[in-house]
């Protein structure tokens, strides 16, 4: 009778503890997610999205669908995902824009750190410094003295006023402490179209559109932004190695709407840090400029704390704004 009653009180104390799970981790996931991304077809955040969506397709066992909402930098695409449910089925595929944009913005309509939980940083992504191979500088350090030598003289093209190649560009010119004129563009594929013409001379984007360019020659490699030399590209320094203390890394990473539930944020983390362990998996994101990131949702939360900080800096010095 005695075992009777210890297995009746074990039993009613398994219910209840089920009870104090909440609901949507208990079924998680039970119907296709959305993954909002910020940009059109064909750039870094899309191709990077749509791999990111298959690992949580495959891992998950529910259809993960990208949803691009371009526009404003990732601005529009940031706020439909700060307002969606906080359930775990929207979640969204973002970079560092989600950290500048407010400091461009005056009215961006979301908190970059109180509307979202982080849940991975899925890659690490230098930008890219590439020159059309017209201009008359194979280094950064002859690219400097070249620049030093002919201030205004080098037009550089940017994805747009107040994006990140912008800006690393302006974090270049004043650490460098070198003049050349800035030609925006709306988005990198036009710019990457006019630097193969000639049209302009000298960029800083993302690696991921470039490495086609470069690997087949149309565009010269010069560096990249990482603090050192990426695995995806051993063969180009880093401009730290000529500029000390030059950083800027893009990262691409997972934020759920803040009150997300922690059960379905340790799920999904889970997952795609299973998937960025799979061989085949990094030397595709490799192949594209890419480094497998991954870890905790706390350390991608230290890396968005960090970066909102810096860049808010580095928009105030440039003078950048949108509206």
């Amino acid at each position: 009778m005695k075992m009777l009653s210890s297995l009746l009180v074990a039993l009613m104390g398994m219910v209840l503890l089920a009870d104090a799970t909440p609901i949507g981790a208990q079924k998680y996931p039970d119907r296709p997610i959305r993954l909002v991304v910020g940009f059109p077809p064909g750039g870094a955040a899309d191709f990077l999205g749509r791999i990111a969506a298959q690992q949580l397709t495959d891992g998950l066992g529910q259809q993960a669908v990208v949803d691009n909402r371009g526009g404003a930098g990732g601005l529009i695409a940031t706020e439909i995902a700060a307002k969606s449910l906080p359930d775990g089925y929207t979640l969204l595929f973002t970079s560092i824009p989600h950290v500048i944009n407010p400091h461009l913005y005056r009215k961006a309509n979301y908190d970059a750190i109180r509307d979202f939980t982080p849940v991975i940083q899925f890659v690490a992504v230098p930008l890219m410094m590439a020159a059309h191979p017209s201009l008359p500088a194979g280094s950064v350090k002859e690219l400097i003295v070249y620049a030093k030598n002919h201030p205004g003289k080098i037009n550089y093209a940017s994805a747009g006023s107040g994006s990140s190649s912008h800006l690393a560009m302006e974090l270049f010119k004043t650490m460098a402490d070198v003049s050349m004129v800035h030609i925006p563009y709306k988005g990198t594929g036009p710019l990457i179209t006019d630097l193969i013409a000639g049209q302009v001379t000298l960029t800083i984007a993302s690696a991921v559109p470039l490495t086609p360019q470069v690997r087949s020659g149309r565009l010269r490699g010069l560096a990249v932004t990482s603090p050192k030399r990426s695995a995806a590209f051993p063969e180009l320094p880093a401009i730290a190695e000529t500029v000390p203390g030059y950083e800027v890394v893009n990262w691409f990473g997972v934020l759920a709407p803040a009150g997300t539930p922690k059960a379905v944020v340790v799920r999904i983390n889970a997952e795609l840090n299973r998937a960025l362990q799979a061989p085949e998996l990094v030397k595709t994101l490799n192949s594209r400029g890419a480094d497998a990131a991954g870890g905790t949702p706390e350390a991608f939360g230290k890396v968005i704390k960090a970066d909102f900080a810096k860049w808010a800096k580095v928009v105030k010095e440039s003078g950048a704004r949108v509206d």
